[in-house]
């Protein structure tokens, strides 16, 4: 990060060389010099053709060190003898050659920083890779270039930090589940180092947490066994409630025997639509049904076209 800081640097310095309206400007001003010469030396002699080049070429050089053209999301940071003189820009503006020198150019707008912390150890003693993304912009450019020498690379090791303290505060549970309140809590502990470089933090947000494979296998397997563990107490919740309803209905069926004799003509008749289907009916079921004998309970099923067997019959078969 702070190579790549170097890197921006030096391309605004040279940028700032070579601005093109300068470098016009410098060109269009030597053509006049030399192209004046021709017409005043036969003229005016030697001495005065002299004279006009070196006038022309001084506003030239002085041009070309003194006009400088600032982006629209940009400050120039001017010292004056090595004293702050002032911001300067968006646009056009003009220093004093020699005696003013430009140090730096600010970026206001929204930058983004990647930062990660690798092998870090959890309060639980889980080493993690953390990988996060910072954003930022300077709200004070005067802060930036004169209370810290590279507020670029400085931001990036204050987040780095600052991620490696919250996860060493914070369980693997902790971190696995509360991305929301890890970004809100980096987001304010960076903020808090940062706004005295006139640095403003926008907003953190983690992107990717890895931990070992082998630590990611045990808690797989502690998942499913968790989600089996569930399904075995659902259905034995559910097992529990079918029998607390036939509970309920065998004291609704107790004391109303044509009641339950209706309930169970429907339900045999409900299984006689079906053709083709097998009933086994306990001869006891029968006898509580008073149903009127197998005979007429098996004449029934003939004519439904369905096979009607009871234990009763296969009993009598048997013997």
């Amino acid at each position: 990060m702070a190579k790549k800081a170097v890197q921006v640097q030096l391309g605004n310095t040279a940028r700032r060389r070579a601005a093109s309206v300068a470098l016009l400007a410098f060109f269009v001003l030597e053509t006049i010099a030399v192209g004046g010469m021709f017409w005043v030396q036969p003229r005016w002699g030697d001495t005065w053709a002299g004279a006009w080049v070196g006038l022309w070429t001084f506003w030239a050089m002085y041009v070309l060190l003194a006009l400088n053209v600032a982006r629209q999301w940009e400050k120039a940071v001017v010292l004056r003898l090595g004293k702050f003189r002032g911001l300067f820009g968006p646009g056009v503006f003009w220093i004093v050659p020699v005696v003013d020198s430009i140090t730096d150019w600010i970026d206001q707008r929204v930058m983004v920083t990647p930062f990660r912390a690798e092998k870090t150890l959890t309060r639980d003693t889980v080493p993690v890779d953390v990988d996060a993304v910072l954003f930022w912009m300077v709200f004070d450019a005067e802060k930036a270039a004169l209370e810290v020498e590279d507020y670029r690379a400085a931001v990036s090791w204050a987040a780095q930090t600052a991620l490696r303290e919250i996860i060493g505060q914070k369980e693997l549970a902790e971190i696995l589940t509360g991305r929301a309140a890890m970004d809100e809590e980096l987001q304010r502990i960076i903020d808090e180092r940062t706004t005295p470089w006139g640095v403003s933090v926008q907003s953190v947000e983690i992107r990717d947490i890895v931990i070992p494979t082998n630590l990611e296998e045990a808690m797989s397997r502690r998942a499913q066994a968790e989600r089996e563990r569930q399904a075995r107490v659902i259905l034995g919740e559910s097992e529990a409630e079918i029998a607390e309803s036939f509970a309920r209905a065998s004291d609704a069926y107790r004391d109303r025997p044509i009641a339950l004799h209706l309930r169970a003509m429907n339900m045999l008749f409900e299984g006689l639509k079906e053709k083709g289907a097998l009933i086994i009916v306990p001869s006891s079921a029968v006898e509580t049904m008073n149903l009127g004998g197998l005979s007429g309970m098996v004449a029934l099923g003939k004519d439904a076209g369905v096979d009607v067997s009871t234990d009763a019959a296969s009993s009598e078969q048997t013997s």
